[in-house]
């Protein structure tokens, strides 16, 4: 049997991963079988199982995709030249966890959310999800970094205060989504605008 190219494997493992995430994001990590994903995949089990070996082997990637689509996200704002503003850093985590998956057979944002349930079962995806946030929470630092040197927020501002903000705020997103209802930017630039006003005017104990 002929070997074959890289691309051609890549191709292959690639399709086999989207199958899968249809499958994920339809009925979930535990109620989809192995043969559910190779029905999906339209090629024979032999030929997934050269590629996985286990429907854990499959969740361990869909978990890892769920989460980098975050990483992608908070990445592309700190490339961004000029700087984005709070503002547009607001907008653009609506806007991801709103449109994400539209118009595809999967939503990684769905896949997301069990993962973080998975990790709370699987010590080493729970170790890996941990240092994960903890280096998107330094990606964020750095931005909220920068917001101060620029003005945008206030000289004593901590950056790691915003960035945590910031990092608890997407959860939170992808649940309203899914379970409660899209929010907007409007509603999170109004709704932390009033909390920064209320506890700014809070009488100190």
């Amino acid at each position: 049997m002929p070997r074959l190219s890289e691309e051609t494997t890549e191709k292959r493992r690639r399709h086999i991963l989207t199958s899968a995430w249809g499958c994920f994001s339809r009925d979930g990590f535990h109620a989809t079988s192995m043969d559910d994903i190779i029905a999906a995949t339209g090629m024979s089990s032999s030929a997934v199982y050269r590629y996985f070996r286990s429907k854990d082997d499959l969740i361990d990637a869909a978990a890892e995709e769920g989460l980098m689509l975050v990483r992608d996200m908070f990445g592309r704002l700190l490339e961004r030249r000029p700087t984005p503003s709070p503002a547009e850093v607001l907008e653009a985590m609506a806007g991801e966890a709103r449109d994400r998956g539209e118009g595809r057979p999967y939503d990684l944002t769905r896949i997301a959310i069990q993962a973080w349930g998975e990790a709370l079962r699987n010590p080493e995806l729970e170790e890996r999800t941990r240092t994960f946030y903890l280096a998107v929470r330094g990606s964020l630092a750095e931005l909220a970094g920068r917001w101060r040197e620029e003005g945008r927020l206030p000289s004593t501002a901590d950056p790691e205060q915003v960035a945590t903000v910031l990092m608890t705020l997407m959860p939170g997103l992808l649940v309203g989504r899914h379970l409660v209802a899209p929010v907007n930017a409007e509603q999170l630039v109004g709704g932390l605008s009033a909390l920064a006003s209320a506890v700014g005017d809070a009488p100190s104990s």
